[in-house]
């Protein structure tokens, strides 16, 4: 039985991203109750301080579930190349949301350094930490495979955002049990800020992955170097490509070059090789979406074309291979 028809309601009626983002979403939401909840009434600023973060992947998985909608939409006439970028905006967003969280979290435990009249309630703060643990394990797994199939690089900032709070319930039950058996509540507040430090680390990485979208970094060297490859075998008539460039822009990835064909082809000879090196970098490349303009080779014409792109920006040089 395929995975759309075990889900329920209108879930199934979402493609794999969307469910991805629902899910991660609806258990933010419980786990953020549980844990602001716990940590207000059984006095443990760790728990409370997770309860904060639940509450930033809430607006975080929101961000991620919006985004992957949009991003799926096709181009219009106001957005002709699509709007894959939905997504990086969404997880620079989730980035700035987990900075804005550690922040609040190292404030609230350098508060509680200066209070020693608060008491934690060991028993009830373990138990939904250890919830914590088995449902953000289950929800990452299933956003993992999901941003794996899709290419969205929000439910992958999303699903990396769930591991973390794997790590910090793992670190806050550590923190308990030290508590519990020590007495000292100066290990609650040490998690705290060790979490703090964690969360800004996983901000920069998040920054890190979601940026080179933003600013149409070349594709990755294995992609160019597969590209290059199938230009290199090219059918009968070709005799070389120039101007080749690549960029991502969510789950597409779009490849323009200009191609050198004997000036002898036909039209139709032409444009049936172009198809066939079309055909053969998206299988190379799944989701590239190609664009290859045509030149004769003929005496003179790269010259020509350096000559006019010269003119139009006279910082430009082209290369030629």
């Amino acid at each position: 039985m395929s995975a759309r028809t075990t889900l329920p309601g209108g879930l199934r009626d979402m493609d794999i991203a969307s469910r991805a983002a629902t899910l991660s979403l609806g258990s933010n939401a419980v786990l953020m109750v549980l844990k602001i909840t716990i940590g207000l009434m059984f006095g443990s600023v760790a728990v409370l301080g997770d309860g904060i973060d639940s509450a930033e992947d809430v607006f975080a998985s929101a961000l991620a579930f919006f985004a992957v909608r949009l991003a799926v939409q096709p181009a219009d006439d106001a957005h002709p190349y699509g709007h894959g970028k939905a997504e990086s905006m969404a997880a620079l967003s989730q980035a700035l949301l987990i900075v804005f969280g550690a922040l609040f979290i190292a404030g609230t435990a350098a508060y509680r350094i200066t209070r020693d009249d608060v008491g934690i309630a060991v028993g009830p703060s373990l138990i939904v930490m250890a919830i914590t643990v088995a449902v953000n394990v289950a929800v990452a797994g299933y956003a993992f495979r999901a941003a794996r199939i899709s290419g969205s690089v929000a439910i992958a900032s999303d699903a990396k955002h769930l591991l973390t709070n794997v790590v910090q319930a793992g670190a806050v039950i550590a923190a308990l049990v030290l508590v519990g058996v020590t007495g000292q509540h100066a290990w609650d507040i040490a998690v705290a800020m060790l979490l703090a430090l964690y969360l800004l680390w996983t901000a920069f990485t998040i920054f890190r992955d979601a940026l080179p979208e933003l600013i149409d970094a070349a594709l990755p060297e294995s992609d160019r170097a597969a590209i290059e490859t199938i230009i290199a075998a090219a059918p009968a008539g070709v005799r070389s490509a120039h101007e080749l460039r690549t960029r991502k822009s969510g789950r597409e990835k779009y490849v323009d070059m200009h191609l050198l064909v004997d000036s002898q082809l036909t039209v139709s000879e032409a444009h049936r090789c172009v198809e066939q090196i079309e055909q053969a970098i998206i299988q190379a490349v799944p989701g590239a979406l190609v664009s290859i303009h045509v030149d004769p080779d003929e005496p003179g014409i790269m010259e020509r074309r350096a000559h006019r792109a010269i003119e139009n920006d006279p910082g430009l040089r082209l290369h030629s291979h």
